[in-house]
């Protein structure tokens, strides 16, 4: 497998989740590669600090501005030979106005696009979700799924709508010639939902365990099941794509695939998740839903119809809707054996691990929720 001794990668989101993480992997993995420019639209000084001490010889540099802005896209772009396209808004109570989530996941993508074409980046990495997928609005369930499977879905928020188009022009911009007469190859990873530390939703569902007295709120029942991904995995299959789109004999196997993205994480519903993470911690979780699934149904869209009739003078979003509900609900986990298989990626961290890690980054964290939850 091809390294990437000399490459000049461009990470967007940089300062995100994910993306620290990546670069994180980057620099201790990848002691020769060219440089590293990190590119979001607030360049976090602890993390950059964090990187700077790790970094070694390899050059980092700041792109701090916005995706929608094709003229900066561009700058960033140049002299670059590859980019990890992380950056997204990421929403699932659709609280952000739709036109500004297509603006940042939609259009930002094709600005990096046209700037990896008119600045001849080689190779150009999407990372998608396992939402682009479903699960569909009747909650029809998945085990076990692969890429060659048909599903029927008709996506509804405006988050899984904008990364599955996204997902679309990225792969189609495989093949794409460029200047210098080469051509830029294109692929889309699709995760499961990622966990870890830093996990903004992990920290939430903790903070409303400690608002109910140590409770975790059960939201998803037992037998829907999922397999969430550890957050250093997914950075792991994000290095293993960008080695294959830079070796010639696998490019072309690669290039124009999604590949979905998940780890030995048992399968298991979102809320014992929360349960298994949080439980050596002191919390305990709730034995059923507070009520009836049908029923809860029932006061989602009740709670829509208000919001939208509030709409013209005011914008309320309701904690929970009928879409991430069913989300909730709906068994939906998929195999990682086509990114085994092509991409020759392979775990790096058990799910014993990744608890692990999980669970310590919460434990420091609990202290300062509880003071700010006594605060108020």
């Amino acid at each position: 497998m091809s390294s990437l001794d000399g490459e000049v990668c461009v990470v967007t989101g940089a300062c995100g989740f994910l993306g620290k993480t990546l670069i994180k992997m980057l620099l201790e993995q990848e002691k020769n590669i060219g440089e590293v420019r990190l590119l979001d639209i607030n360049v976090k000084k602890e993390v950059l600090q964090s990187l700077q001490e790790i970094r070694g010889d390899i050059k980092l540099t700041v792109f701090e501005g916005d995706i929608r802005d094709a003229d900066f896209v561009r700058k960033a772009c140049r002299g670059a030979t590859l980019v990890f396209h992380i950056a997204s808004i990421i929403d699932v109570t659709e609280a952000v106005e739709p036109s500004e989530i297509y603006g940042v996941n939609v259009k930002g993508t094709e600005n990096l696009l046209e700037a990896c074409v008119q600045e001849n980046v080689a190779s150009f990495i999407y990372t998608s979700t396992v939402e682009v997928m479903g699960p569909n609005l009747k909650g029809d369930p998945v085990v076990n799924g692969h890429e060659d499977m048909a599903y029927r879905c008709a996506l509804k928020s405006s988050y899984s709508r904008t990364k599955k188009e996204a997902e679309v022009r990225a792969l189609e911009y495989h093949g794409e010639w460029l200047p210098d007469g080469g051509r830029l190859a294109t692929c889309a990873l699709r995760p499961m939902y990622i966990y870890g530390e830093d996990c903004r939703f992990l920290l939430g569902h903790m903070a409303d365990g400690v608002r109910n007295g140590d409770v975790l709120y059960r939201m998803s029942q037992r037998e829907a099941k999922v397999n969430p991904v550890y957050v250093g995995n997914v950075a792991v299959a994000h290095l293993q794509a960008a080695r294959c789109l830079k070796d010639p004999e696998r490019r072309a196997d690669v290039g124009g695939k999604f590949y979905f993205v998940s780890d030995d994480t048992p399968h298991i519903s979102y809320s014992d998740f929360n349960y298994a993470i949080m439980s050596p911690l002191g919390f305990g979780i709730q034995e059923r839903m507070m009520v009836p699934l049908p029923l809860f149904y029932v006061f989602c869209f009740l709670w829509e119809m208000v919001c939208l009739m509030l709409r013209p003078f005011r914008r309320v979003v309701p904690p929970i809707n009928r879409q991430l509900l069913t989300m909730l609900n709906t068994p939906f986990s998929f195999s990682y054996d086509k990114a085994k298989r092509e991409l020759g990626y392979t775990p790096k961290y058990t799910w014993q691990q990744a608890r692990s890690n999980t669970t310590q980054w919460l434990a420091q964290q609990l202290p300062i929720q509880r003071q700010e939850i006594w605060k108020k």
